[in-house]
């Protein structure tokens, strides 16, 4: 390991940033690197303005890669090796809004119906019910449950930070049952070793389930989630409360849920379908105020009042 990278792993350890996190800003270093054949310290902003363009025109990276380089040279170059030159200067991408995919209640079941294997499907169900990222279903630890108070605790969810969600009843009974199967020591869902299961498994026996299950959404581990939050907000659960349940920092990021759903949307009615006003009566207020009137000479002539002496 090279000192730069060594003050660099340092620096970001010194700021409590989660392990993956690390990792992830060394790799993006690295490629920058790797992609000029020369050292970090050495490079300019010029290089870096090449390597954003190299990232969007040629490799195709998605704006959440992208968006990641930028965070690592930001503070590479910010904290490790300032620059003379303003790191402001580089510019993050702006990520289009979409909305998420979302499965409806009968289609988590068929999901989940159809993972073959009793430890996935359990975690699976763990995210749906508690509305939890794949990292933090993967890190559960067994004391993490609390049955006596049904909450799951969540340790070092994204930032760093802890909270606490509630247990379903269901979901202690399939634990209960998948704790004795198993007796799992440490983790709830343990991989290879002493470490928790990979991630990646998780991914491909949730595709093979959609799979099977003949979905044609695209169902991930985390669409569980965006599930999780948008059936909770069809239920009448107010956008703060499922703020903490996510572990949200922004009450914009949960905003995001309250896109327009398919029972909300099927209620709508299009103003084409609505029904027209029955035409009004000749003697309503209104239509004798639309009504242009008719000339009234030749009743005035008739009248007795018209009438004048010889």
């Amino acid at each position: 390991m090279t000192p730069l990278r060594q003050r660099f792993i340092q620096d970001l350890q010194l700021r409590n940033l989660s392990p993956r996190t690390v990792a992830c800003y060394v790799a993006h270093v690295a490629a920058f690197a790797r992609h000029f054949r020369r050292s970090p310290e050495v490079l300019e902003l010029e290089h870096v303005r090449a390597y954003q363009l190299y990232l969007l025109q040629e490799k195709r990276a998605s704006w959440s890669l992208f968006n990641q380089a930028v965070c690592a040279l930001r503070f590479l170059y910010k904290v490790t090796l300032p620059k003379d030159w303003p790191v402001e200067h580089l510019p993050y991408g702006k990520r289009p809004r979409t909305i998420p995919c979302v499965l409806s209640r009968t289609e988590v079941r068929q999901l989940l119906a159809c993972v073959s294997r009793p430890m996935y499907r359990v975690l699976l169900t763990t995210l749906y019910a508690a509305g939890l990222r794949l990292s933090e279903g993967l890190h559960l630890r067994v004391t993490d449950i609390d049955s006596a108070r049904m909450q799951l605790q969540i340790r070092s969810g994204k930032g760093q930070k802890d909270r606490l969600v509630p247990l379903s009843p269901t979901l202690l009974d399939e634990l209960r049952v998948w704790w004795r199967l198993r007796r799992p020591p440490t983790w709830l869902f343990p991989g290879r070793g002493d470490r928790p299961l990979h991630p990646s498994s998780v991914q491909r026996a949730c595709r093979e389930a959609a799979e099977r299950a003949g979905l044609t959404k695209h169902a991930t581990p985390h669409t569980l989630r965006h599930s999780y939050a948008t059936h909770l907000l069809e239920a009448g659960l107010d956008v703060r409360t499922l703020q903490k349940l996510l572990g949200h920092n922004q009450l914009g990021t949960t905003a995001h849920y309250t896109h327009v759903t398919d029972e909300r949307l099927h209620a709508v009615i299009s103003p084409l379908d609505l029904p027209f006003d029955p035409p009004r009566a000749s003697n309503s207020p209104t239509s004798s105020a639309l009504t242009p009137p008719t000339t009234a000479t030749p009743a005035v002539a008739n009248s007795p009042r018209a009438k004048r002496k010889p």
